[in-house]
């Protein structure tokens, strides 16, 4: 009997997964009332929803392909902590590199300032072109490190064969690079494609206007300012098409199968010119430490002399991230252990779906029965654990099934199954990629600023959402402490989880 519940665990885990997911879809699409036509202003959201997408892949890909190709031919002191730094804008809170971006680029920004020296005018960063320069720097990190392993699984052996028979850079690009970038470079573009029909927060704050509205901001417009449920869920089941219809296609295209590993090698060239690598990483290592560093210096000065709020918001979101994490290991445990293969599908429903999509789903639900912002926390903690369950599941599905292959047949012969299997042989083990999945997952609730909007009151306000309104109400110096508050914050739990799950492997 006990076996037979142990056996049941992951099938109740993809259940609550797949009901989280899709009783909020079915709540829009019966409240979208059978898809009446979009109007003219639903349809330039969907456009331009494509559109910025479309060009945030391929500027993101695009500028990616010089710079891994420079990382993966040049060795140079910094290196580790450059490729390094590549994977920082993954787990940083959307909201706070927007505010680096404005401090860099915005019109009263550092480089509007050196415009001014030379008499020209000051830089415009909202609308299509701020939305752009958001997503480049979110996405062109993660296109360069899948880049990066992709020419780092090119044998060493075809670049010195090249040598020997005198290839030159062109024909060495043909022959050998580029099958690689023409295998790998459509997937890469695909997924950023998926992350940017889904980019809330940057649409929210630098959108400009109607005319750079994208489907999940006319949702939350619809929300807060008409208060048409109607018309919210029907863009809702516009967003659920486009996202799970993009999500499916990159599903089915290549990408790197060896992850992130061993990135830190540099496989030897004797082409390219070492100015031009040179342009490139330096151009990529600023485009990714000004807007910091911009957080930095802007923020110190007024982190503590925050406004109780901002403090009241901070502890908000250390419960939402915690919960999240509590959550999403709770669910992902059981299904990476699964020796089911269909599990991995159920997780991944929630790519096909948006937090702000669920949120609506969500509220349709709950509002008939209690008031929404009274389980804002709750709801917001539990969107974002499904929101970063797949990720979760794919730190630990691989790290499970190695410990299963290399100790499986002693385990099965020393009788150790359900409970005992897990405590001795699985959970030792699992210690680092638990970690891992944690801290990520704790960074990202930590820094959502998503489904929150939707049932938050004035007094019930995550840190994110609390620094939006700082930004609105023009308080920039706070804007900026809360923004170095979430950050050290966002960075200060994925360390926590990550150092504790190694040190947990190493005891």
């Amino acid at each position: 009997m006990a076996d037979r519940l142990r056996g049941l665990i992951p099938l109740i885990a993809a259940a609550l997964v797949g009901a989280a997911v899709l009783l909020p879809l079915a709540a829009v699409i019966w409240r979208a009332g059978g898809l009446s036509p979009l109007d003219g202003r639903s349809w330039d959201a969907v456009w331009f929803t494509l559109w910025q997408a479309a060009l945030s892949a391929v500027l993101s890909v695009g500028l990616a392909v010089p710079v891994a190709r420079a990382l993966a031919r040049r060795r140079f002191r910094g290196r580790a902590a450059l490729v390094a730094l590549l994977g920082a804008p993954f787990i940083l809170p959307v909201i706070v590199a927007i505010l680096g971006l404005l401090a860099v680029f915005g019109q009263k920004g550092w480089l509007s300032d050196m415009l001014g020296l030379f008499g020209l005018p000051a830089v415009r960063i909202y609308g299509l072109h701020g939305v752009l320069l958001a997503h480049v720097f979110f996405n062109l990190p993660l296109a360069t490190r899948l880049l990066l392993q992709g020419w780092q699984d090119i044998p060493a052996e075809r670049f010195r064969l090249a040598a020997t028979l005198n290839f030159g850079p062109w024909t060495m690009f043909r022959l050998i690079e580029w099958p690689m970038l023409r295998r790998i470079a459509p997937g890469a573009a695909m997924v950023i494609f998926v992350i940017c029909l889904s980019s809330f927060a940057v649409a929210l704050t630098l959108g400009g206007g109607p005319k750079a509205t994208t489907v999940e901001l006319a949702i939350y417009q619809a929300f807060r300012f008409d208060f048409d449920i109607g018309k919210a869920a029907q863009l809702a089941v516009v967003q659920l098409v486009l996202a799970g219809g993009a999500a499916l296609i990159a599903m089915k295209l290549t990408l790197p199968e060896a992850g992130f590993g061993g990135l830190d090698r540099v496989v030897p060239r004797w082409d390219g010119s070492r100015v031009l690598d040179g342009f490139w990483i330096a151009l990529v290592a600023l485009f990714l430490l000004l807007p910091l560093a911009a957080i930095g210096l802007r923020g110190a000065g007024a982190l503590f002399s925050l406004p109780a709020s901002v403090w009241q918001a901070a502890v908000y979101s250390v419960s939402v991230s915690i919960g999240a994490v509590v959550v999403t290991l709770a669910l992902a445990l059981p299904l990476a252990l699964s020796r089911r293969k269909w599990v991995e599908l159920v997780a991944l429903l929630g790519i096909a779906s948006s937090p702000l999509v669920l949120g609506t789903g969500l509220y349709l639900m709950i509002n008939p029965f209690i008031a929404p912002w009274d389980v804002a926390l709750p709801v917001t903690a539990g969107v974002n654990a499904v929101m970063a369950l797949p990720f979760a599941l794919r730190i630990l599905r691989p790290a499970a099934a190695q410990i299963e292959a290399e100790h499986g047949r002693l385990a099965d012969s020393l009788d150790l199954r359900g409970w005992a299997r897990l405590r001795w042989v699985m959970l030792p083990r699992l210690g680092r990629p638990l970690g891992f999945a944690a801290g990520l997952t704790g960074a990202l609730a930590m820094g959502d600023l998503g489904v929150i909007t939707l049932f938050a009151d004035p007094d019930t306000a995550t840190l994110p959402l609390q620094m939006y309104r700082l930004m609105g109400a023009y308080r920039m110096e706070q804007a900026a402490g809360a923004a170095l508050l979430l950050l050290i914050l966002s960075f200060g739990l994925f360390w926590i989880f990550d150092r504790g799950g190694r040190a947990n492997a190493d005891a």
